[in-house]
């Protein structure tokens, strides 16, 4: 049976969540649901990561697939997560590998159709030791009152670029990208908050983590993002630095990686990432990880996106008048809802799950 990728991907989370679970019945995964007990979507509705697992207990070797980190980019990976499951393709699952499949790790940002969760906060800032002081963001401080104004009126939003337009002129396009979306960890209003303690999420996933993999030696992990670079194209992005052995191990899963610490990436190196915070809560096993980032629209349009919807928020009335035009500009910007960007994520997603369990495989 030939399947049709546009039918993997969702309207919105709830769509998406009874997509999957529907596919992960169907393969015989286990289930478990963690529901958000600080959050509601909506109208009222309960929200719940949705974790399911294929294999053994005591796996030596396990993959890890998680959507929604960023809310709003859950569309991209939802229906990644459910083609794959679909697909008579991975039929035949290799004995003694554990799947773990983790849908909309940030429930509230999917349902909302935002990228931070319930507390403005980015789970992808989130994973720093909260005990010791919090890094700094010299960029961002410079430029908060323009990357998050205190309204959207064609005035104000004129004098915030010409901000962001003069730093980029002054210390180059790479440099605002960085300062705006590096993380920062002293405006809990603006963009890019990395929190001042452990989020929900970022707790559960941890501890899933550790639960699922604690008998493996060799854990992969993919996370799946939308937002930056050319439109539909999965890039595998890596934190790590050319001499570091989990550098060379992604190129051979995935060929071409692209590093943010070498600057190869179309993403700037950020603060408190969960790549780095699921690296260090699996201290036993050899982890290899790859982001992977398919691109939509320009970088302008998106950040466009992500500025208003921050002031529907954090100053506006998330359900007021306002709300539709900014909630459809930032779906859009992350989700274009198009035939072709659906067979491309789907394409490009099922070859990076699959080369990820070759590997894992192997040995």
């Amino acid at each position: 049976m030939t399947l049709d990728p546009r039918t993997f991907f969702a309207g919105d989370y709830f769509e998406g969540r009874g997509k999957f679970l529907i596919a992960a019945d169907a393969r015989g995964l286990k289930h478990t649901a963690y529901l958000n007990p600080h959050a509601k979507g909506p109208k009222g509705e309960d929200l719940t990561i949705d974790v399911a697992i294929l294999g053994p207990d005591d796996a030596k070797a396990g993959l890890l697939v998680i959507s929604g980190t960023h809310g709003v980019e859950g569309y991209a990976g939802s229906g990644a997560q459910v083609g794959w499951l679909k697909s008579t393709r991975n039929a035949n699952w290799p004995g003694g590998l554990k799947l773990v499949m983790v849908h909309a790790l940030n429930p509230y940002g999917f349902a909302w159709n935002r990228r931070v969760n319930e507390e403005n906060v980015d789970l992808n800032r989130n994973f720093v030791d909260h005990a010791k002081p919090y890094p700094q963001n010299p960029g961002y401080e410079l430029l908060k009152s323009a990357i998050a104004p205190h309204d959207l009126k064609a005035g104000t939003i004129d004098v915030a670029d010409h901000a962001l337009r003069a730093y980029a002129k002054e210390h180059g396009a790479f440099a605002l990208q960085e300062a705006i979306s590096q993380g920062q960890y002293a405006h809990p209003d603006g963009m890019y908050f990395g929190g001042t303690r452990e989020q929900c999420s970022a707790g559960e996933i941890l501890h899933i983590v550790r639960r699922e993999f604690a008998h493996a030696d060799r854990v992969g992990i993919v996370d799946i993002h939308t937002g930056l670079g050319a439109y539909g194209y999965g890039e595998i992005i890596t934190e790590d630095e050319a001499s570091d052995p989990r550098y060379a191990r992604t190129h051979r899963w995935w060929g071409d990686v692209r590093s943010t610490r070498a600057g190869e990436s179309v993403s700037a190196q950020v603060l408190g990432s969960i790549d780095s915070g699921l690296i260090a809560a699996l201290p036993h096993a050899e982890v290899t990880v790859g982001a992977l980032e398919f691109g939509t629209y320009p970088t302008l349009e998106v950040f466009r996106g992500l500025r208003a919807d921050n002031w529907l928020h954090v100053l506006g009335d998330p359900l007021g008048p306002d709300a539709p035009a900014v909630k459809a500009e930032i779906r859009r910007a992350f989700y274009p809802d198009k035939d072709d960007w659906k067979e491309m994520v789907w394409k490009r997603s099922e070859q990076v799950l699959n080369q990820a369990v070759e590997a894992l495989a192997a040995g």
